[in-house]
């Protein structure tokens, strides 16, 4: 399939499955201007050999299928077009892809739990996850990545009409890993979309989701939490594009960092084309910098082709503590360092209270407490 050109769009231009269709990012380009291109160790350039060990195992309650299928089973590709050359290379590199169908009217009574262990740093390896729930169906799907492993993948969730998916992504690799990822769900009639984003492990982490609309009353909510240590890279590229009418979208991410170099990119696009008349969309995307050294870049872009809107807005805060806030706690007998860890606590907090699943929850929250005590 060949280049398709988006000249309504500055934000995403090309999109194809053609890895020769995408050059190769100098680091000049708009999209990749943040990455450090030089530690993705040959993933965005064709130098990285496909050498590497992942494994990807998955568990399904009753009802819900699982299969192995080649590149040529026509549910691959079939929600999203590779939007940059990691993406393509992803897509035209994967030896199996996982297809996991979630049938019409169906409510699995366990989450569907998808881990994704890396075996280590010398070679690069390449996956490609399809989670499909059928029209009136609902599921929650867990996906969570562990160890140290040089992995590009692409993920996409297709949600029937009226149907309702929720979605848990972990990624907790170990310091060496680099992980480059587009996360794309695509939206049918009345359809509802929850995903959240936990992103602590990993050298480099670069993800995109990204959600499409292909009827109206489509609601997407996307969440994440983030907290950079001292050299770690973690960047988030959203993207919602609102293409019918009477769609929603909430956007909400939430970072910290702490130490030397610790950086945090996130970028929130969103575009409301001519026909998505009705739209109501909103994005946020809110640092701590909890030292000097670490840096964080947010950058929200709101593109509105029609002037029939219900709402669209967009926000964006980095900065430090609120001294107010931790003079409060010391002010009652608090120390300093338990004030500091209840602030910052809290502000992720928030967020994470949306994850359903208690263990899931639990853990997520000493992983953070963990971060701080660093």
């Amino acid at each position: 399939m060949g280049l398709n050109e988006k000249p309504l769009s500055t934000l995403h231009e090309k999109a194809s499955y053609d890895l020769d269709d995408f050059e190769v990012p100098t680091g000049r380009e708009e999209a990749w201007r943040f990455t450090p291109l030089s530690r993705l160790r040959g993933l965005h350039d064709g130098k990285a050999e496909v050498t590497g060990q992942v494994l990807v195992q998955v568990h399904t309650p009753t009802g819900v299928t699982a299969e192995w299928v080649g590149r040529e089973d026509p549910r691959i590709g079939q929600a999203y077009v590779p939007a940059d050359r990691v993406s393509a290379q992803a897509y035209n590199a994967f030896e199996k892809a996982l297809v996991v169908t979630v049938p019409k009217e169906s409510v699995p009574a366990e989450p569907i739990r998808v881990e994704v262990r890396g075996g280590g740093v010398d070679g690069a390896s390449y996956g490609h996850i399809v989670v499909k729930v059928e029209a009136l169906a609902e599921a929650l799907v867990v996906i969570e990545h562990q160890g140290s492993a040089v992995y590009a993948d692409n993920i996409e969730f297709v949600v029937g009409d009226g149907a309702s998916l929720k979605v848990v992504t972990l990624q907790d690799w170990a310091h060496d890993a680099v992980h480059v990822s587009h996360h794309h769900a695509q939206l049918g009639r009345d359809a509802t979309f929850r995903g959240f984003t936990v992103t602590l492990g990993g050298d480099v982490v670069r993800l995109s989701p990204s959600v499409s609309y292909t009827g109206p009353g489509g609601d997407a909510d996307l969440s994440g939490v983030y907290f950079a240590d001292a050299g770690q890279h973690l960047e988030h590229r959203l993207l919602v594009d609102h293409s019918h009418p009477n769609c929603k979208s909430n956007v909400d991410y939430r970072g910290a960092l702490q130490g030397e170099d610790a950086h945090t990119v996130w970028i929130g696009d969103v575009i409301i084309r001519v026909a998505a008349e009705g739209t109501d969309t909103y994005e946020l995307n809110r640092n701590l910098i909890l030292t000097d050294g670490a840096r964080a870049d947010s950058v929200p872009n709101l593109e509105i082709l029609t002037g029939e809107v219900a709402g669209a807005g967009h926000a964006s805060t980095s900065g430090r503590l609120d001294d107010e806030h931790i003079f409060y706690l010391q002010a009652r007998g608090i120390p300093f360092d338990e004030a500091r860890r209840l602030v910052i606590r809290g502000f992720l907090g928030q967020l994470i209270e949306k994850i359903q699943i208690d263990e899931l929850r639990e853990r997520v929250m000493s992983a953070v407490e963990a971060e701080l005590a660093r």
